[in-house]
């Protein structure tokens, strides 16, 4: 049996600072192995990448430059830290967002693998504005809120096309450092593009709420309900609906009707949550978001963090995921190398088990990474399997002057 685990960490610091430098020197080599290995370097220069923040969100750019320094200022990491064009990723996710009687709530499932999770709660005030959230690749969001009454989370749109534009979490820390009102945001998302198909769902302290689909490349569509999984409407279909459920959890968040206080509760229960932690797939944890208050609460099936940004606490929890059976090669149990996730193709993964051709984890390995080893026989394995990487299909910004 494997055991699956993922430790949360909720951290406040108003500016970029040593917090977020220690979370940087603990994360960049699992991220610079990601990125290498799915074809970062041959993307946009620095330069380029930088012009592309000052394009689109100027307003980020001292925050950029700062934590860019923290890091060590290298080529790479200022590639990295832009989001400007960067290699594929993908991930699950279910979100809804309701409002009545002046109660407003915006809940979202997170379903990936535990080694692709940061497990980070930040609070912060990089532009001034305290902004809280759930981060990814090390300063964007997947979900927040700000002290406006704004909040926002993403899910992944189903598709693996790319497009000229930002990694998704960068765009919604923009939302969230700018904007006050789901009109803002927007308006925001309208003109800032997005690099792969993005669903967002908005939410304010008046209780406005939206849905919209981001189109690689630029440009978006917004939806009637309030709403999203991971497919987009239109003629495009999802890459791996089957896999993910994606149609089976949008008709059952279509069909809820409950009270915004009571939506995170469903989100605890099928089809919404997710167990496949062996496949990549599993709820790491549900966010739910209170506007009105400026609230949060992290929900797991063991316990809760409930926040606020007048009384954030600083903690940590070790989350286990509970066993889930291990393949196996011959008679003997497989024991991963989880250290070498950052490497796999996660979309071949997806793509395959959803057309029930999926294969053992050890072919998904990038050449030379370590292979998962047998509990039997804890030697190296050397057969680890070559795949073709993608790069990144973005054309270079035009510089700013």
């Amino acid at each position: 049996m494997s055991t699956f685990s993922l430790e949360f960490d909720a951290i406040a610091e108003a500016r970029p600072g040593p917090k977020w430098a220690a979370r940087w020197q603990r994360s960049w080599p699992a991220y610079e192995a990601w990125f290498v290995a799915r074809g970062g370097d041959a993307g946009p220069d620095a330069a380029t990448c930088r012009a592309a923040l000052h394009r689109y969100m100027p307003e980020l750019l001292p925050v950029y430059d700062a934590l860019v320094d923290l890091a060590g200022g290298s080529d790479r990491a200022r590639r990295f830290l832009s989001t400007w064009c960067p290699p594929t990723y993908l991930g699950g996710c279910s979100l809804a967002a309701k409002s009545k009687d002046g109660e407003v709530r915006l809940v979202r499932n997170y379903d990936l693998s535990p080694d692709l999770n940061e497990g980070l709660l930040l609070r912060t005030e990089w532009t001034g504005r305290p902004v809280m959230g759930m981060v990814e690749f090390l300063w964007g969001l997947s979900d927040g809120v700000n002290e406006a009454g704004l909040a926002i989370a993403l899910a992944y749109g189903g598709r693996t096309e790319t497009g000229p534009g930002f990694g998704i979490a960068t765009i919604l820390r923009y939302v969230l450092e700018t904007c006050d009102t789901v009109p803002q945001a927007l308006e925001a998302l309208s003109r800032v593009p997005s690099h792969m198909a993005y669903n967002l769902v908005v939410a304010d302290r008046a209780g406005r709420t939206a849905s919209v689909e981001m189109t690689p490349g630029g440009g978006m569509r917004q939806r009637k309900r309030a709403i999203a999984t991971n497919h987009q409407s239109g003629k495009s279909k999802a890459d791996r609906p089957a896999f993910t459920r994606s149609h089976e959890r949008r008709d059952h968040l279509k069909a809820l009707d409950v009270f915004p206080s009571d939506l995170s509760e469903a989100f605890l229960k099928a089809p919404l949550i997710q167990d496949r932690y062996g496949e990549g797939f599993g709820t790491l944890f549900t966010a739910e978001y209170d506007p009105v208050r400026g609230a949060m609460s992290l929900i797991w099936r063991d316990g809760r963090w409930d926040q606020t940004f007048e009384n954030f606490k600083e903690q940590s929890k070790l989350v286990s995921y509970g066993n889930t059976p291990g393949q196996t090669v011959g008679a003997a149990q497989v024991d991963w190398d989880w250290t070498q996730a950052a490497s796999i193709d996660w979309v071949a993964i997806g793509m395959d088990f959803a057309a029930g051709k999926g294969r053992p984890f050890s072919e998904y390995f990038s050449a030379g990474d370590a292979a998962p080893r047998s509990a039997n026989d804890h030697s190296d394995n050397d057969d680890a399997c070559h795949h073709a990487v993608k790069t990144p299909d973005c054309t270079r910004a035009k510089r700013a002057a």
